[in-house]
């Protein structure tokens, strides 16, 4: 019988721990094939902060390091700058990389490191407890905006892909989805040519990752997909923000 599927190397033989309907599984897949089609497994790095994303190293079939919140970047610039011949990658959700470590993902950026960022948003801070985060959208009701986020209190969402595209130093810049059959293929698509433009020294590259938190909206997960379709991608719209080298 002929085998049309099989668990990446790059991830343990061990069950996720996410909440289910989460996009975070799906994240972790594409990044492990994109590694083992690389074949560079035994050169990867990741690194992940607190959040959702603590768990990366039960996950994933090579190094990983945990930092503190929002400090991933900083930690993949001294290693790459020590190693460069690593392949490093750090792997944040919006409550950590547009909050307490925007000026760390901001300065990385500027300076060029040569490094790759996977940039997981769901619009919430979905560790502790479902609260507002950068990126909750106007409106949006979480734990600490009952009513909905209010722009005259709280701002306007982040839109962090955008920000990032303005920089110089910055290679490739996109922002996909895990919503569809379509978008995870765009998602692996985006992962692969952000590490490849590392392996070539291209410099810095994030791949915004826009997924579910069924749990934190108190959503089905399939209302949740819907959500992300009518009321995420609306403010978050989908594609390659910057492209340095492509076409």
């Amino acid at each position: 019988m002929k085998q049309v599927f099989k668990r990446p190397e790059g991830l343990k033989d061990v069950p996720f721990r996410f909440c289910p309907g989460c996009g975070h599984s799906f994240v972790h897949r594409i990044i492990a094939e994109c590694i083992d089609k690389l074949a560079i497994r035994e050169k990867v790095i990741g690194i992940a902060p607190v959040g959702c994303a603590v768990f990366a190293y039960d996950y994933f079939n090579f190094d990983v390091i945990e930092v503190a919140h929002g400090r991933p970047p900083a930690a993949a610039t001294g290693l790459k700058r020590v190693m460069p011949d690593r392949i490093i990658f750090s792997y944040q959700g919006d409550g950590d990389l547009a909050a307490i470590g925007t000026a760390e993902i901001i300065h990385a950026a500027n300076r060029g490191e040569n490094f790759t960022v996977f940039f997981v948003n769901n619009a919430t801070y979905g560790m502790t407890g479902g609260q507002m985060a950068p990126t909750t959208i106007t409106g949006q009701k979480t734990t600490t905006t009952p009513r909905g986020r209010e722009i005259k209190t709280s701002g306007y969402p982040l839109r962090v892909s955008e920000l990032l595209a303005t920089i110089e130093g910055t290679s490739f810049i996109a922002r996909t989805s895990v919503d569809s059959i379509k978008n995870l293929m765009a998602t692996k698509q985006a992962v692969e040519k952000a590490l490849i433009y590392q392996i070539e020294g291209k410099g810095f590259s994030l791949v915004e990752i826009l997924g579910p938190c069924p749990t934190d909206w108190g959503m089905s997960a399939g209302e949740a997909i819907d959500w992300m379709r009518k009321e995420m991608m609306a403010v978050f719209p989908l594609g390659t923000l910057k492209d340095k080298f492509g076409s």
